[in-house]
């Protein structure tokens, strides 16, 4: 007859810490689904929530009332499954890249909307961004005039700038500058740069992903893929100061850039000719640099609001 084998000895050790494990990952869980909660309620009793304003990239944006004073915001949500990039705010919080890209440019700077505060709900993250009372987008602005006068535009282009390298300042690469990211304040003449949803930060080196509206994207980019932020950057300002003056694209669908000459108006100034064919040279070594475009005949003599 054999004999009864002994039972298998047990660690009660690892069963405890196996049960301290998971009480402290239900606990951890329950806080964050409380603070996630918490941060809702907050949203519902902060704001007024109004009618949707548009759809920008895997986010929608909708106009809000803050209740403490009355201010105006626009709400923007990004679904967490559609946020593939996260990084740390300076405090050591972990957000989305574009938080934490629009917490660096908002300064102050007002040629940059403004970041008021952010916000993480179970499904979403939401920030809550300055919204001014009477503006519109600059692809709006134009099409309700055709094209914009060269005083106008000029007006407008330089503080488009000036926006630009303020983000330079602070390290962050914009990367979908167009007229639908651009608010015009229709009382001040006002120019905002918003959404930095295709954002990234300034490097040196060739970026060798393009995030962005494929339209605007540089020649080097079709060509090769990769592309340096400033000549890059430059080749979209060319083609916002063309649909600026001239309401329209520069290039037809599907152009091959090796193909032909840009043709521009005669009715332009020869100094608003020469800036957008410079800013939209072939070769990247061959576009003006920021400061340059800066220094350029065509921006002098400005009145800005």
């Amino acid at each position: 007859m054999a004999e009864a084998s002994e039972p298998a000895s047990v660690d009660f050790s690892i069963c405890i810490d196996g049960l301290h494990e998971g009480i402290e990952s239900s606990i951890s869980k329950f806080a964050d689904d409380t603070k996630l909660g918490k941060a809702q309620e907050a949203l519902q009793e902060r704001y007024r929530l109004g009618s949707l304003l548009g759809r920008r990239g895997f986010g929608s944006v909708c106009s809000g009332t803050r209740l403490s004073d009355g201010a105006l915001v626009a709400i923007k949500r990004v679904p967490r499954n559609c946020i593939w990039h996260w990084s740390e705010l300076p405090d050591g919080t972990s957000a989305s890249l574009e938080v934490v890209l629009q917490d660096k440019v908002s300064t102050g700077f007002p040629g940059v909307v403004q970041l008021l505060e952010w916000l993480e709900l179970p499904s979403d993250i939401v920030m809550v961004l300055e919204r001014p009372q009477h503006s519109q987008d600059l692809l709006h602005f134009i099409q309700a005039r055709g094209f914009l006068r060269e005083e106008v535009a000029r007006q407008l282009f330089r503080q488009v700038l000036e926006a630009v390298q303020h983000c330079t300042s602070c390290g962050v690469l914009h990367r979908d500058i167009k007229p639908e990211n651009i608010l015009v304040d229709l009382a001040t003449g006002q120019a905002k740069l918003i959404d930095f949803g295709c954002g990234t930060y300034l490097q040196d080196t060739a970026y060798t992903h393009f995030a962005g509206t494929p339209s605007y994207s540089p020649p080097e980019w079709t060509r090769f893929g990769w592309y340096h932020g400033e000549p890059a950057t430059i080749w979209s300002l060319g083609i916002l100061l063309h649909e600026m003056v001239c309401g329209k694209m520069p290039f037809r669908r599907g152009w091959n850039f090796s193909w032909g000459q840009l043709s521009l108006p005669q009715q332009l100034s020869p100094e608003c000719q020469n800036l957008i064919g410079w800013c939209l040279s072939m070769h990247p070594l061959a576009r003006p640099s920021l400061e340059e475009v800066f220094c350029h005949p065509w921006m002098q003599d400005i009145d800005l609001p």
